[in-house]
């Protein structure tokens, strides 16, 4: 008997849903009671699949968690890569989650798992964090070219509070980390690594918590940040980093910045292919993607980094 895959496409108000056992479509409303009386009548053999929608896709994916349901949560880039690949250019909610079926059909993925309570509070905080961070910068920047009196003392006021609400933020990431032993204990590993400031270090442990379980190279392509090979019979393009978790380059710059003045380690390294000819850009990338490494070794080994 054939494993009858459901792809979902989730929208705000609705799940389109695609049934491949009968080939049929149908829609139900995105709410709990609605998706809970729909689970009830699903064979427990069955696969469903999603796109990472934000906000829209949470309730849905913990409620198939709360079932013991076997679901795969699909990047929306990887999704609309793979329509375009089968020639499909029409694009609507029963297309999409018909191809959704398909595409868990045709290719190996791995299933999904809801993310550890404590880590996805510690996600929400930092999503936060960011936001205020992105405010506090742009506030700043109005605060200079301010010319009225009235206004800069206003202005001066917003950078305060946000100074406060940045402080607070930061205490709360620290005790949420603090909470769990697992990830307190990961957190001082990973802070142990010079460069490794202890806001790229909850930023590691929220958004990759494969660190440790998986190999070097692995952990560098899942943050983007191993190199794609451009070849094609005697043309060899440059090759460049790319896809991958965009949050975890962006925590990993200013590590690398810092690790190549105070790390000599990474400094040396560096240097070395800086002298090679390799540009600036390509040289810090390789820094970010060792650092990243060398986390994931210090996280399998369960021991503070040593130069």
């Amino acid at each position: 008997m054939t494993q009858s895959t459901i792809g979902i496409d989730v929208s705000k108000a609705t799940l389109e849903l695609y049934i491949s056992a009968t080939n049929t479509s149908t829609q139900l409303a995105n709410d709990p009671k609605s998706i809970k009386a729909w689970l009830k009548d699903q064979d427990r053999q069955c696969r469903f699949v999603f796109e990472a929608t934000g906000r829209y896709h949470r309730q849905l994916e913990a409620l198939l968690a709360d079932s013991s349901c076997l679901y795969f949560k699909v990047n929306p880039w990887q999704a609309r890569r793979f329509a375009q690949s089968t020639g499909k250019r029409a694009k609507s909610d029963a297309v999409d989650a018909r191809l959704l079926a398909k595409m868990v059909d045709a290719l190996d993925l791995e299933a999904s798992q809801l993310p550890h309570k404590t880590i996805e509070s510690l996600r929400e905080i930092l999503l936060m964090r960011d936001g205020l961070i992105k405010e506090q910068t742009a506030e700043k920047n109005r605060n200079q070219d301010l010319q009225l009196g009235s206004l800069k003392r206003l202005s001066a006021a917003r950078l305060a509070q946000l100074r406060k609400d940045l402080d607070q933020l930061d205490a709360l990431i620290a005790a949420t980390i603090q909470s769990d032993g697992e990830l307190a204990n990961r957190f001082e590993l990973l802070s142990s690594i010079v460069g490794i400031g202890p806001i790229s270090a909850a930023t590691l442990i929220a958004h990759m918590p494969e660190l440790g379980d998986i190999s070097g190279p692995k952990i560098a392509s899942l943050a983007g940040l191993a190199p794609i090979v451009r070849q094609s019979g005697r043309w060899s393009g440059q090759a460049r980093i790319g896809a991958g978790r965009a949050v975890i380059r962006k925590a990993l710059y200013m590590p690398a910045v810092a690790a190549i003045r105070y790390n000599k380690d990474l400094k040396a390294f560096y240097e070395r292919l800086r002298n090679a000819g390799k540009p600036h850009k390509v040289a810090i990338t390789a820094v970010m993607r060792k650092l990243l490494t060398i986390a994931n070794a210090i996280v399998a080994q369960n021991r503070k980094f040593c130069p």
